[in-house]
């Protein structure tokens, strides 16, 4: 598996990874707590890792050009949000394909 740029959401406890080989085509794709981010970077061969700039994501970025990484922060404006909706619907579209309908309960008064 040879990935060629690395992309990194960062989030408050769980950052989504997502590597690309020379094609573009996905070769990786993962949730990592923040804690292991960087164990998991040091088994890759170097890179370019991009990630949105934020604070944490300052901190992180010299950690991982320690390593030997091409480390690359965008500005907020050009990230674009992967989901608008609530982040769980990710979650429940990969366990059932068919969402069921739950019908309201209706109080008699």
């Amino acid at each position: 598996m040879k990935v060629s740029v690395l992309g990194i959401d960062l989030g408050k406890n769980i950052c989504s990874i997502v590597g690309l080989d020379e094609t573009g085509a996905v070769v990786l794709r993962r949730q990592v707590k923040r804690k292991t981010l960087i164990g998991l970077a040091a088994k890759l061969s170097p890179c370019i890792v991009a990630m949105e700039a934020c604070c944490g994501a300052h901190y992180l970025g010299r950690l991982i050009a320690d390593q030997g990484y091409d480390v690359r922060l965008m500005s907020p404006e050009y990230v674009r949000p992967t989901s608008k909706r609530r982040r769980t619907t990710i979650v429940t579209r990969k366990e059932s394909p068919k969402r069921r309908r739950v019908r309201p309960c209706v109080l008699s008064s």
